[in-house]
């Protein structure tokens, strides 16, 4: 169920059936850095995800909506809708370690890192607070690779 990776330290990663078991499971996904702008990789994963059948909650400040659904300022106003299950998130690495603080205050069952953002601390915060982790994958590439049935 998870991978150990060279530079993960303590910290364990969710390996393929682990990632495929959390979105069988899950059902209200966190987007942090979710976008508007339809050029942006966050927007095409959001949809994605949406047509799935996950109910997605934009995370940014910086957006009013995303897809016709409602954008949020933090995570404590998406957890305020329900429990999330995984916290997606579309952030530079350095930015991420408040973000898994966040994840782990508001009983989220997992902190994802989209590819290319790897942040082994914030991975330890997660880990630490109970959550599961992946790093450095999509879940919609992850969702297109899942076994059906």
């Amino acid at each position: 169920m998870t991978n150990d990776r060279p530079s993960a330290g303590s910290v364990r990663l969710l390996d393929d059936a682990g990632i495929f078991d959390l979105l069988r499971s899950a059902r209200r996904i966190a987007v942090v850095g979710a976008s508007s702008n339809s050029a942006r990789p966050s927007f095409g994963v959001f949809r994605t995800m949406l047509a799935a059948g996950y109910e997605c909650i934009p995370v940014n400040p910086n957006e009013t909506a995303v897809l016709g659904v409602p954008a949020v300022a933090t995570l404590a106003e998406a957890a305020a809708g329900g429990p999330i299950d995984i916290v997606d998130v579309f952030r530079r690495a350095e930015l991420t370690e408040e973000i898994a603080r966040d994840a782990v205050a508001i009983g989220a069952g997992a902190l994802w890192l989209q590819l290319d953002v790897v942040n082994w601390e914030s991975a330890r915060i997660a880990a630490a607070g109970g959550l599961a982790v992946v790093m450095d994958r999509c879940p919609a590439i992850e969702l297109r690779r899942m076994p059906r049935g």
